[in-house]
């Protein structure tokens, strides 16, 4: 069964010329989430379609970012971070879950930029969704995180990751 999903991601800055920078939340906006009847998930995300929403500062949303700026940042990220022409799919499966309070905890697999790794994953219930929220290291797939000035401004190499799902 197809479920509603909407997922995030969550960059962060550091470096020395890190005042530059911006922490960004970044919107998947073509995604696929199917849930067996014994709650195995199939989920693809299309790593070309990603959005910037805005900058964010201290855990909220501002309003630093033109839009000219966040479709810099969103071509960067397609060409020169996930290489989205080579790898444009990102996809997480993962058999029937355990239980886990309110929630239930996933073991399974996650495909991005090209490499495969075992994932786990525990979401937890808000309201009619379902919540998992993940810390992905970025150099655990092959990607190397943004870097520009020589390295002085910088992404962190940890990216947060927040799915949502509805059934």
């Amino acid at each position: 069964m197809k479920v509603d999903a909407v997922c995030r991601v969550f960059t962060f800055k550091e470096g020395m010329l890190s005042a530059l920078a911006h922490d960004l939340e970044i919107e998947v906006g073509t995604l696929s989430v199917e849930v067996a009847e014994d709650l195995a998930i199939d989920a693809r995300f299309d790593a070309t379609s990603l959005r910037v929403l805005h900058a964010m500062s201290d855990g909220r949303a501002t309003t630093a970012l033109g839009d000219g700026d966040k479709r810099k940042i969103e071509k960067t990220i397609a060409g020169d971070v996930l290489d989205v022409r080579k790898y444009g799919e990102i996809r997480f499966t993962a058999p029937a879950p355990t239980p886990e309070g309110d929630g239930y905890r996933y073991r399974g697999e996650l495909q991005l930029h090209g490499a495969t790794r075992s994932l786990e994953v525990v979401s937890k219930k808000q309201g009619d969704k379902q919540i998992a929220e993940i810390v992905l290291h970025q150099p655990d797939f092959g990607i190397k995180p943004y870097s520009a000035m020589l390295g002085t401004l910088k992404i962190k190499p940890d990216v947060r990751v927040r799915v949502e799902v509805t059934r």
